[in-house]
């Protein structure tokens, strides 16, 4: 190889030097222009006011490659097609279940193949009061189930009044009010620092999240969560009122949270069977509560001894909570008569070794556990964490240092990347995101992020009236329990499935170059099919992905008559309108 270069100088053979050269740049610019650093990289907006029109037609760059005429879109059809939820309302798979006594029926049982249909609009709907004014009345017309405001009537959950509904903060245990139940739980056992030891909570069958709504104030974020059921639409009520909420039931499968996660779970009269299947759903509990986390119990088995089935489930819970070294820090009781049992899990497995039964045993140490994505429950207890030279587990930093602090789950090999990434985070959404796309963040509310990473989005909006459903796809390396560390609230989720929510439940959707992967494995238009589907009206998007991508993307939201705009050839904004087609599935 020497001589042959060597020969190329003597018989001076420049235009083949200069040739090669010339190629070699080539190949060197374009591969760098194909390496897009994900961290470091913080665009400029150039040209904010490409149109949809610009964006489609006139620009070189951007070509649709499906026209509005080659989607034949068509309405859900049915008398609760507003409400539509694919996987909790496929009553064909649920009429051939073989059981329903775990609850299977309010599991998840997506249509295959997904449905293509769109979800009408209740007659009537109006733009969603804004925040804080929606925690306390909705538009009736929005979410117009009167069924709960008469099953309740007596209960002061919600009420109708005139064109709204009205929520007073009352509930089932809530006699004086929810903020002064929320008051005398910290009164009970004053290590709970709402807001500052205690920032992330669960809020078991959460009626129409009143307890969450009220502790936002007091800087915690509650992750409510009931099932579908007859109670008709208390999640939709929920979200419709801007406080955080999901549709889940603890059946025969885990959560779609991690291990050791919420600083506080909590159920006011939430009517499981704790004892159920062995314990499984109390042992649920156990494994999405942090190390030191408490549960907070406030049912009649608590503080009512007058008949023989409170006294039962009393000894129960009492024998459960011990077999899984729980113990009771707390019992109250109210002036109205209302009580509560405050429970907590144990630091370190000491506790575990001493057990005269080992019933129920420890789970098997693994490498590394799997998301809880359709995964059955467990009758074990998962070994706890050890982050410290005593074997115990290391409680995050006080609100709201933990929101910039290193997660305690994250792996040392990530640290860097995790740094880098909240400082891109922090400069790409103040630089650009808040001012430069033309987004009006002061309508904005219930935001979802279909593609979290380590929640680094969400933290950089910590200041804006709103909150963030992080969303860490299944496929994707699991960063959840980093979000939980940080203090903010998440799932899992798969999308090529629909989620489990109401139609009209958000405001704003972001994603972050999810789309390459998924579409490996799913039609991108059965993922716009459902972004559409859980956005409000007037809602946004916000899309930062390749061009290559957002070329496919563009013309499926034309063809739902959505106004579209392209920033910087990544940013792809699009607001959804009311337009409905006129014609209904026959499905």
């Amino acid at each position: 190889m020497a001589n042959s270069i060597g020969s190329i100088f003597r018989e001076r053979k420049y235009p083949f030097i200069y040739t090669s050269i010339f190629l070699l740049i080539c190949f060197s610019v374009l591969v760098i222009s194909n390496t897009r650093s994900f961290v470091s990289y913080i665009p400029k907006i150039t040209d904010p006011e490409i149109s949809s029109t610009s964006a489609a037609g006139s620009s070189d760059d951007v070509k649709d490659e499906a026209s509005a005429d080659e989607i034949d879109w068509r309405l859900c059809n049915g008398s609760a097609a507003t409400d539509y939820i694919p996987c909790l309302d496929n009553m064909k798979a649920i009429k051939g279940l073989k059981s329903r006594r775990h609850l299977e029926h309010r599991e998840r049982h997506c249509p295959k193949p997904n449905s293509r249909c769109l979800i009408p609009i209740p007659k009537g709907y109006k733009t969603s009061l804004s925040w804080p004014k929606s925690r306390d009345m909705i538009w009736y017309d929005n979410v117009p189930h009167p069924k709960l405001v008469e099953y309740k009537k007596d209960q002061n959950w919600v009420r109708k009044s005139g064109d709204y509904l009205v929520f007073p903060g009352g509930g089932t245990q809530f006699k004086e009010g929810v903020m002064n139940y929320i008051n005398f739980i910290e009164k009970s056992y004053k290590a709970i620092k709402w807001g500052r030891h205690t920032r992330v909570i669960l809020d078991v069958g959460c009626g129409v999240a009143s307890f969450g709504g009220y502790l936002l104030d007091k800087n915690v974020i509650t992750m409510s969560f009931a099932p579908k059921d007859e109670h008709e639409a208390q999640i939709q009520f929920a979200l419709e009122r801007g406080i955080p909420a999901t549709l889940s039931v603890i059946g025969t499968q885990m959560l779609t949270f991690p291990d050791n996660a919420f600083d506080l779970v909590h159920c006011a009269r939430c009517r499981v069977h704790w004892d159920a299947d062995g314990g499984k759903p109390l042992m649920e509990l156990n494994r999405v509560l942090r190390p030191g986390g408490v549960f907070v119990w406030s049912a009649t088995p608590v503080y009512r001894r007058d008949n023989e089935r409170d006294r039962n489930d009393w000894k129960v819970m009492v024998a459960l909570t011990e077999s899984i070294c729980w113990k009771a820090v707390a019992k109250a009781v109210d002036s109205t008569g209302i009580g509560l049992v405050i429970y907590q899990k144990p630091v370190s497995s000491v506790c575990y070794e001493k057990r005269k039964v080992n019933d129920p045993p420890l789970c098997h140490q693994m490498e590394k556990r799997k998301p809880s994505w359709y995964t059955p429950l467990e009758s074990c207890l998962p070994q706890l964490p050890a982050v410290n030279s005593v074997g115990e587990y290391k409680w995050p930093s006080p609100w709201p240092q933990r929101l910039s602090s290193r997660p305690a789950s994250l792996e040392p090999s990530a640290e860097e990347i995790f740094y880098e990434d909240t400082k891109h985070w922090s400069a790409l959404v103040s630089d650009v995101y808040l001012g430069g796309l033309a987004i009006n963040w002061s309508s904005i509310r219930n935001v979802m992020d279909m593609n979290a990473g380590y929640g680094g989005f969400a933290a950089a909006l910590i200041n804006q009236p709103l909150w963030v459903m992080n969303i860490i796809p299944i496929q994707q390396p699991d960063t959840l329990s980093a979000i939980y560390d940080r203090g903010l609230i998440g799932m899992y989720h798969d999308w090529c499935e629909p989620l489990s929510t109401y139609p009209r439940t958000y405001d704003l959707l972001h994603s972050s170059y999810l789309f390459g992967n998924l579409t490996k494995r799913c039609d991108i238009v059965d993922v716009a099919v459902e972004m559409d589907r859980i956005l409000r009206p007037g809602g946004v998007i916000l899309v930062q992905d390749t061009l290559d991508m957002i070329n496919k993307l563009g013309p499926i939201f034309r063809s739902l008559h959505w106004e579209t705009k392209l920033y910087e050839d990544q940013f792809f904004v699009a607001r959804k309108g009311s337009w409905r087609p006129t014609t209904y599935d026959d499905a």
